[in-house]
């Protein structure tokens, strides 16, 4: 009885085709177009992509994701206070300065449309007669706001903070967490100009953000070990400028910097075991006591 000849071995994927080669972890045959180079020898692609799902993304130490290194979030905030900025410029149809401002050939100060429109305001009387404000209902007043600039120079100087700290704090918390506090904060402040400023004052900018951010940058340089000492002078330097300065919104800022506090401290000392929920109950609970505190104020004004 004669012996059947050996079987040459095909790739399971390329049946028409002999290989020698077996994948390290199924043991199947592949052909050169199906290896895959892995830390000791091949793999078939099935056992590449199932290695691929059963591997956790990398995150940062406050669960944020590495995207947060590119800085996209932190250049979308300019961009869109950039938009912003143009198009309240192109509502101020015969006003202040073709910049939208008055003070230095129109790049400091002054009003448009857009900012009378979404700015901070309690509850004022407008000049045809109507009634406006949070208390009058427009509670997006309290987000727009943290978009609105008056005047070029403004913005710049709020672009540059954001660019400087936005980058540093969105890699260490990923686009996500840093988004949620940027907003968070800017809203804070916003809150805060309405409760303690005059009804019938308005208020606008992202320095409520900001200082939210400078807070954060210190609480979460401390949670991470880092030497913040860099910090405080900057930080005492901008309070002193708001303290000073004829027209800054001090409530807004000092909200802004507390709230800002609050929300990184609740992001960056998260329990590790259960740290996403956390992170969004507190930062929640925030949200939730800073409507709280406005419902408060707009019941006292309409009293």
């Amino acid at each position: 009885m004669s012996e059947s000849p050996p079987t040459t071995p095909v790739c399971y994927r390329h049946p028409g085709r002999e290989a020698y080669i077996r994948c390290n972890r199924c043991d199947r045959v592949i052909c050169p177009d199906c290896m895959r180079e892995a830390s000791v020898g091949f793999q078939c692609p099935e056992c590449v992509n199932e290695g691929r799902r059963s591997v956790r993304p990398a995150r940062t130490a406050f669960g944020g994701g590495l995207a947060g290194q590119h800085g996209y979030v932190t250049k979308a905030l300019i961009a869109f206070n950039a938009l912003v900025m143009l198009l309240s410029i192109s509502t101020d149809r015969g006003g202040d300065a073709a910049v939208g401002g008055s003070g230095l050939g129109g790049l400091l100060g002054g009003t448009t449309p857009l900012t009378e429109w979404g700015a901070v305001l309690g509850l004022a009387v407008f000049p045809d007669g109507t009634v406006g404000g949070i208390a009058d209902g427009q509670w997006y007043r309290l987000v727009t706001a943290m978009f609105l600039h008056y005047g070029v120079i403004h913005l710049l100087l709020n672009m540059y903070a954001l660019w400087i700290l936005g980058r540093t704090l969105e890699a260490s918390l990923g686009p996500a967490r840093f988004l949620a506090l940027y907003l968070v904060a800017g809203l804070g402040g916003n809150v805060a100009a309405y409760l303690i400023s005059a009804p019938n004052a308005a208020t606008a900018g992202a320095s409520t953000a900001i200082f939210g951010l400078f807070a954060a940058l210190f609480v979460v340089g401390r949670r991470m070990g880092r030497d913040v000492s860099q910090v405080l002078p900057i930080l005492v330097i901008n309070l002193v400028f708001t303290l000073t300065v004829p027209g800054i919104s001090i409530p807004g800022h000092l909200g802004g910097l507390a709230v800002g506090g609050l929300m990184a401290f609740v992001l960056a000392y998260a329990p590790r075991s259960r740290r996403t929920l956390v992170q969004v109950a507190g930062g929640g609970v925030l949200v939730v006591a800073l409507l709280g505190l406005a419902l408060i104020r707009t019941a006292a004004l309409l009293a």
